[in-house]
């Protein structure tokens, strides 16, 4: 099952466009591709409060259960489902619900530190970082903080300039160099697109046709 499964990390900054070219390919290829988003594994923090999750690092390789999110890929590419957990940004914590997630011919796995683990990064077979100018970033990010996870406009500064850009600098750019392709502006960008969207179906084709 392993080899007839397709797995595709999309790295970048934060707002760099990596959920703009994952819904482009999700497009191009529907019910053929499974998502796996770093993101739901944050972890727990029950033991504190609203106001002193606030105040984490949310940006450094720590704060998240990578190790976790490797056995969850390591499981979808032998074929086996498993259950993810779900982050909630409005409260800062993990919720006690999860997603039951299915392989398909195409796992693409999404996150801003997906290539900084080296157990996580070997598992992908095709590694693309998103590359946007950080002022981009920066306006993407407190328009979905502010509009999507309830986000004041000053919590969303002080969090970028406290944590997010001096991590993005310490560990995020630096993974760049892990990366197969390199995509400038992410989703907006067709040739990068139509080149991906290129591998992806030829992988489809010849899936379907080891089976005939």
């Amino acid at each position: 099952m392993k080899d007839s499964i397709l797995v595709i990390g999309i790295a970048g900054g934060t707002g760099s466009g990596k959920t703009t070219l994952m819904d482009n390919l999700i497009g191009q290829f529907p019910n053929q591709v499974t998502i796996l988003s770093h993101d739901n594994y944050y972890r727990r923090h029950d033991n504190l409060t609203y106001e002193q999750r606030c105040k984490l690092n949310y940006d450094e390789p720590a704060s998240l259960e990578t190790d976790l999110m490797a056995r969850h890929l390591e499981a979808l590419r032998r074929g086996q489902a498993v259950d993810c957990p779900v982050y909630d940004f409005t409260v800062h914590n993990r919720s006690d619900e999860t997603i039951h997630i299915v392989p398909k011919k195409v796992i693409i796995v999404e996150g801003i530190l997906i290539f900084e683990d080296e157990a996580l990064r070997n598992l992908m077979d095709i590694r693309i970082f998103v590359d946007t100018d950080a002022d981009i970033r920066l306006c993407r990010r407190i328009a979905r903080d502010v509009n999507e996870r309830g986000r004041t406009l000053e919590s969303v500064l002080t969090q970028y300039q406290q944590t997010v850009k001096p991590m993005h600098e310490r560990y995020v750019e630096p993974s760049k160099k892990y990366a197969h392709i390199i995509v400038p502006e992410g989703g907006k960008n067709l040739v990068a697109l139509d080149m991906i969207t290129r591998r992806i179906a030829h992988h489809l084709e010849a899936s379907c046709a080891t089976k005939v």
